[in-house]
Formats: C-alpha cells, sequence, structure tokens
C-alpha cells in the first residue's frame, strides 16, 4: 500500500498543476509536458521522502495531496463565479486559504479521523508534523515483538505512562506465541501462555491502545527480519529485548526501544562510601563473606558477613565493579 500511496500523492499533484497551466497556455501540449516533468519530480521526492523529509510517510503526503486538491477544486470554482470581478488578488487569496484548509484536513484525518483539525484541547491539529520544526518528532506506533511480550514488563510499564501508543502487535507474533504456548517444553510452553495472558490483561486494561497487524511479508520466514521489514515501512519503533535484533534494527536504520536498556538505566546509583540496608541471603564463595541483593537484582558483597546470613544489616560501599554480567557492589558490615 506504501508504493500505491505514493503514486497516488504524485498523480493528484500533478492534475493540480495541469489545471493551473491549461488556462495559461490554450493548449494541451505544453501543460502537459510540464505536468510529466512534475509528476516525475514530485514521485522522485516522496520515493526518497525518508532522506528528505525524514518526518513525512506515505500516508500522510498521501491525504494531504488528496486535501490540497479538493481545496485548489473548490478554489477554482468559487474564483470562476467571481471571475466577473476582475480582480486577480482575491483569486489568489481564495487559492492560499482553501489549499492551506485542504492540507489541514487531509493532515488531521492522516493521523487518526475525527481530530480536531486547528488545535485546541480536543486534537493535536498540524503540530507533530511541522517540516523543519525543531519541536520533538511525531507520536510513533511502537511495534512489540516476542520477547517483550512474553517478558510481560510492557504491561507495567503502560500502566505508568511513560510509554505512549499504540502498541502494534504482528499477526506473525501472536502466530510465534501461540506456537510456543504450545510447545512440547513445559518451560516454553509456560512462558508462551504467559505471553498470551499479558496480552489480554493489556487489552482489558484499556491503559493504552493495543492493534493487531495483519501485514506480513511471505518472502522471509524470519520473524525479526519481519519486523525490521515493517518498522521501515511504517516508521514506527521497535521494543524488544533481543540484544541480537536490537543491534541489527539500529544498523537498518530502525529507531528500537530496548526493555532492559531502560531497565539498567533506572538502576539506583551507589556511590563509595554511602552506607546502604541490606538483608544477607546466603554465604559468599570467599570465607566468611556475606552475599544479599538489591530490588533491582544488583548482587551486594558483603566482607565478614558470612556470620550474618538471614539478619538485615547496614553496610558501608567501598567499592563497586561493572561485569558483563551487571554490577557487583562491595561493602562491608558496620559494627
Amino acid at each position: 500500500m506504501t508504493h500505491v500511496y505514493k503514486l497516488l500523492f504524485a498523480l493528484s499533484f500533478s492534475i493540480v498543476s495541469f489545471g493551473f497551466l491549461f488556462p495559461m497556455y490554450g493548449d494541451l501540449l505544453q501543460p502537459a509536458i510540464y505536468t510529466g516533468l512534475v509528476f516525475i519530480a514530485v514521485l522522485g521526492i516522496v520515493y526518497f521522502e525518508d532522506k528528505i523529509f525524514p518526518v513525512i510517510n506515505a500516508e500522510v503526503a498521501f491525504c494531504v495531496g488528496i486535501g490540497l486538491l479538493v481545496g485548489f477544486g473548490i478554489a477554482r470554482l468559487l474564483v470562476s463565479l467571481i471571475s466577473e470581478s476582475k480582480n486577480p488578488g482575491l483569486g489568489l487569496i481564495v487559492y492560499l486559504a482553501l489549499g492551506y484548509a485542504g492540507v489541514k484536513i487531509g493532515h488531521a484525518f492522516s493521523i487518526k479521523p475525527g481530530l480536531a483539525i486547528f488545535g485546541g484541547s480536543g486534537g493535536a491539529g498540524l503540530q507533530p508534523y511541522i517540516i523543519g520544526s525543531d519541536k520533538p518528532e511525531e507520536i510513533r506506533d511502537k511495534i512489540l515483538d516476542t520477547s517483550v511480550v512474553i517478558d510481560g514488563r510492557i504491561l507495567d510499564i503502560a500502566d505508568t505512562h511513560f510509554i505512549d501508543g499504540p502498541l502494534i502487535l504482528p499477526n506473525f507474533v501472536l502466530r510465534e506465541i501461540q506456537l510456543i504456548s504450545d510447545s512440547s517444553d513445559p518451560i516454553k510452553r509456560a512462558r508462551g501462555r504467559r505471553g498470551l495472558d499479558m496480552l489480554n490483561k493489556l487489552q482489558r486494561k484499556g491503559t493504552i491502545e493495543v492493534k493487531i497487524t495483519y501485514t506480513d511479508y511471505t518472502d522471509t520466514r524470519e520473524v525479526d527480519a519481519k519486523l525490521i521489514k515493517l518498522a521501515r515501512d511504517t516508521g514506527a519503533k521497535l521494543v524488544t529485548n533481543d540484544f541480537n535484533l536490537n543491534k541489527v534494527a539500529e544498523l537498518q536504520g530502525v529507531k528500537v526501544l530496548n526493555l532492559n536498556n531502560l531497565a539498567n538505566a533506572l538502576k539506583p546509583v551507589v556511590l563509595p562510601g554511602e552506607e546502604i540496608a541490606i538483608q544477607v541471603i546466603k554465604e559468599g564463595k570467599d570465607e566468611n563473606q556475606g552475599i544479599g541483593y538489591l530490588e533491582d537484582g544488583t548482587m551486594v558483597v558483603i566482607e565478614n558477613g558470612g556470620h550474618l546470613v538471614g539478619k538485615d544489616v547496614r553496610v558501608n560501599v567501598t567499592s563497586i565493579i561493572q561485569t558483563a554480567a551487571g554490577k557487583m557492589i562491595f561493602t562491608k558490615a558496620i559494627k
């Protein structure tokens, strides 16, 4: 459908151009030549829109083009009715006013039919897609992959309203989760069923809009490849926990929201010299060493804490080590 939108937009723009040029020349040849050049130029622009206008997608361009065409059509009718006034300035004003109104209406319907068109408390107006604006980019759909659905933390994040919607669930991801939930492996089966339960809870809560898309790509069987293609075609962001998918998607220009990165960024900051309260869970590998954990799962090693297992103690942070598996905090028990 993306190619159809782009072609229709170029055609609509060319028709508008022909309507302007024909009265100027009075014959068909010259307007037709110029209209063909306009068609080729516009088609080239819309096919390289991601490089020229990265904040506009094909659906927006199509709706804006149709709105512009309708606005100019109404303007032409009005100008022909008032042509007896012989006032070219008035005709220009009519074209500009109705052309602008057509662009606004077309853009509003490209976002969501029924939105308030001219801003105000009820709608978005033209703000999300202002060309050349230094304002934040438009709200984008978020595509969920299999790992993030099974993980389940997206449900809690949606409740906090830190992520906007809608959340897009591709049908091929849903099929993969169903296959996992029917697996003979009890661990995989439990993970798949947890993912389905999470989706049901997310839809019932209504905290954020969840939509299923049936767009598929038959040229590949790999779910990860399909997710990247879908994100590139729609301009959506990809929500995942998969490290490899994250890297491949970024290499192909897809914006990724990785929940593991978010969790790491939100871990509490502990500095050497601070005092913290910790429960000693078990003995460590070294002699008379205790092990505890912060609420986010960070391991805390307590020197001379082996005899404190099962107790809540206050410790002083001596050093912090960042490893491939995560962060480790070394402390001493305060007597």
